[in-house]
């Protein structure tokens, strides 16, 4: 018999947590979350809305049932819990996407690799794909937009708590380097309502960005400018804001993008980093997995805020500190020297 709470069980828990998380991308391309969204079902009707066996989806939902996510009435009728209701694709911080994405056949097979990642110290896309991570984005169209579904949905988790924890109201002209659709930058110029934005990005990315600074309000307080941080970064700012970025790159790319910013930043600008510090203890943290995902995708890595003092010096700015944000995002900030 294994003790409860043994060394022996927490293992097995551990190791059974790729199997929640694919029984979570199961009912995310099911639909079970949106059928459910208009109230409780019984199973049978449920399974005829999703296309899926009466008794292979109760079979799932008992596992799921009884992990918090979805719930069964003493009725037999199955409904959403808060959990659940995240797996709505149009719920206001929905998860879907995200699940979508962790659970989809390429990305566990980019997982399946990570062992030669750990012995090469290199991301295995190049080899796997015979392209970087970003450029196989582009050739897949299907897992591509799975991607980018996956990462505004994550944004829209943090643009909330950045926006609480850092007065914005400072800055007269704010820009959004590699901003996408200009959510993030929406966000801040509603808290900062005298604030002008520049929102950078390709030029195919830009063009997406118009319907929703309108539906932000505040399109005719945003330029658009096309271009690559690896380049040029546009001139003007006082606060430069980076989120999700520096992230992707290795130490070497990551400076060129901060000499980039530096050298359209005057003096005295505020850099603003959006990422989630590692903690320097052996605390539990979801940044020491998504370092894993960045070295397996792409050669970058989350880093501790010494390392990313470090990026600072070394590109020009003098590092402030770090601000915490409820989200558990952190905002790395630092002048233009």
């Amino acid at each position: 018999m294994v003790e409860s709470n043994g060394p022996a069980e927490v293992m097995h828990d551990l190791i059974f947590g790729a199997w929640i998380s694919q029984g979570i991308t199961a009912v995310v391309d099911l639909g079970v979350a949106d059928a459910l969204a208009g109230g409780p079902l019984p199973l049978d009707e449920l399974a005829s809305k999703v296309g899926a066996d009466p008794d292979a989806l109760g079979r799932l939902l008992r596992a799921l049932v009884s992990k918090g996510v979805f719930a069964q009435r003493v009725d037999g009728r199955y409904e959403l819990t808060p959990p659940a209701d995240l797996l709505r694709s149009d719920a206001p911080t929905s998860m879907a996407a995200l699940a979508r994405f962790i659970g989809s056949p390429q990305h566990r097979e980019h997982w399946s690799l990570l062992p030669e990642a750990i012995k090469t110290g290199a991301a295995v896309i190049p080899g796997l794909r015979g392209k970087s991570f970003f450029d196989y984005l582009g050739d897949e169209p299907e897992f591509g937009r799975i991607f980018n579904d996956a990462m505004t949905s994550g944004s829209g988790l943090s643009t909330g708590p950045v926006v609480e924890a850092y007065d914005f109201t400072q800055f007269s002209t704010i820009v959004d380097v590699a901003g996408g659709h200009g959510r993030l930058l929406a966000a801040i110029l509603t808290s900062a309502p005298n604030a002008q934005g520049i929102l950078y990005d390709l030029p195919e990315v830009i063009a997406g960005a118009p319907p929703l600074l309108r539906e932000m309000h505040v399109a005719e307080r945003v330029r658009l400018a096309e271009g690559s941080f690896f380049d040029s970064v546009p001139a003007g700012g006082d606060a430069y804001v980076l989120k999700h970025i520096i992230h992707d790159w290795d130490d070497e790319a990551s400076v060129h993008i901060l000499r980039n910013v530096r050298s359209a930043a005057a003096a005295g600008a505020a850099l603003l980093l959006v990422e989630t510090v590692v903690p320097d203890d052996d605390s539990e943290s979801n940044a020491k997995w998504t370092d894993m995902e960045m070295l397996l995708l792409n050669n970058g890595r989350e880093r501790t805020a010494g390392e990313y003092r470090r990026l600072f010096d070394q590109a020009g700015f003098q590092m402030i500190g770090v601000v915490d944000t409820a989200s558990g995002i952190n905002i790395i900030e630092g002048r233009a020297a």
